[in-house]
């Protein structure tokens, strides 16, 4: 369930930079539009563009990182109680299996 999770979350994070992609792309093709107006409110859209752009980066990071910590930390408990880990997994197997075998 977890992969299928980070799945759907990189697909967003696909879905997102697309999206900023093409506003930018209709930003710069609306460039000639003339008016002061026209020309303010595009600077803003691009300039709010960039920020979620910048934005995104830098929650991708903060998820990688988070990700990383979580894998290594349950490295770490792992190979510091390895008995109770194979006991939770095969808890874990057994309610699974059971879960499966009813449907």
């Amino acid at each position: 369930m977890s992969e299928l999770t980070s799945v759907q979350k990189d697909k967003l994070m696909g879905d997102v930079r697309t999206f900023i992609s093409d506003a930018e792309e209709v930003m710069r093709s609306t460039a000639d539009q003339a008016g002061e107006s026209v020309a303010e409110a595009r600077n803003r859209v691009l300039s709010r563009l960039q920020e979620a752009r910048a934005e995104l980066a830098s929650l991708q990071k903060l998820v990688v990182t988070k990700a990383k910590d979580a894998s290594k930390a349950t490295d770490e408990y792992v190979h510091e109680n390895p008995w109770k880990s194979v006991g939770i997994a095969a808890g874990i197997g057994l309610i699974v299996g059971l879960l499966v075998g009813r449907r």
